[in-house]
């Protein structure tokens, strides 16, 4: 009896286990589907990353661009500034050709005054030398003056004085330190702005000007030839108002000649002599008549050593 008694108590707690297995298992069910629902709401309104470009920073820009070139810039009206870059490959070139000559030689910017003409090398007004360091590869030049154009090359100076161009440079144009004194006829002012300017000019007032009298001083003063433009030497003849007619219509010409030469220099225009400006510059205005002009300009260095003469041919035909 007791073996029995027993038996039915295993097998008893056989059956309990399985009842507490089936009962589990649902439980460990819901709480998995618990779980994936958690994780389907949680990414029920989330959205796929947008993919960032990383930015890099620019680079520095390279020291050199294996290129054989010098670029010439304007600083102000005295001083311009050229910086370069020659490639190895040039110089070991010219190391070869000159051998010996190539280590002695001077490495010089040649500053070339090419003031109103075409440079071909070889016809510029002047030159003049700066002699380099060695690792310089770039410099400020000092033109010694305003409103001239200028070129410059980079080359090497032989012992015996040779010059050897390496690389040349643009043509650049150094402005005036003051205003321009060729007037432009093109750019017109106001009556009233006109009157008050040249009325001060010549001692008629500053306020603005009224009646008839005041404006026949005006076209006094403005016809009778005294209103050249500044520094300009006139010899054209005052145009005359007819005042007999109503209406009428009057059109003249007149002609400017302008340049530039050393400020020491002679020069001649037509034969006759003419004052220079402090900086070697020069204009006049010329009466330009229906005709073929010719004006020969005649420049003649301090020392007499040198001169240079260009001659402007001019025609006029009006219809």
């Amino acid at each position: 009896m007791a073996i029995l008694r027993k038996i039915k108590e295993k097998l008893k707690n056989i059956v309990q286990k399985k009842i507490a297995l089936k009962k589990k298992k649902p439980e460990i069910k819901k709480e998995i589907l618990g779980a994936e629902e958690l994780a389907i709401e949680k990414t029920k309104f989330s959205h796929a990353e947008a993919v960032r470009v990383r930015r890099e920073m620019a680079t520095d820009l390279p020291y050199q661009y294996d290129q054989d070139k010098i670029i010439l810039q304007v600083r102000d009206p005295r001083w311009i500034h050229a910086y370069w870059e020659v490639r190895g490959y040039t110089l070991g070139r010219l190391r070869n050709e000159l051998k010996d000559d190539f280590f002695k030689a001077k490495r010089v910017l040649r500053i070339y005054d090419v003031s109103q003409i075409i440079f071909n090398g070889t016809n510029a007004h002047r030159f003049f030398d700066i002699e380099l360091s060695p690792d310089a590869n770039n410099w400020y030049i000092d033109t010694g003056g305003p409103g001239r154009s200028w070129c410059v090359d980079l080359g090497l100076r032989l012992p015996l004085g040779r010059f050897i161009t390496i690389v040349r440079s643009n043509i650049v144009h150094t402005p005036l330190e003051g205003p321009s004194l060729i007037t432009d006829e093109e750019w017109m002012i106001p009556e009233d702005m006109f009157a008050r300017l040249y009325g001060m000019g010549f001692g008629l007032g500053r306020s603005s000007p009224v009646g008839k009298a005041w404006q026949e001083r005006v076209k006094e003063v403005l016809f009778s030839g005294v209103l050249a433009s500044p520094g300009i030497t006139s010899v054209a003849s005052p145009v005359k108002i007819p005042k007999e007619k109503k209406f009428w219509l009057m059109v003249n010409c007149e002609l400017i000649v302008y340049g530039a030469t050393e400020p020491d220099a002679k020069v001649t225009v037509q034969g006759k002599p003419i004052n220079l400006r402090q900086d070697g510059t020069f204009t006049l205005r010329f009466a330009l008549p229906d005709s073929k002009q010719v004006i020969p300009v005649k420049a003649v260095s301090s020392n007499k050593d040198e001169e240079r003469t260009i001659t402007p041919i001019v025609t006029r035909d009006t219809k």
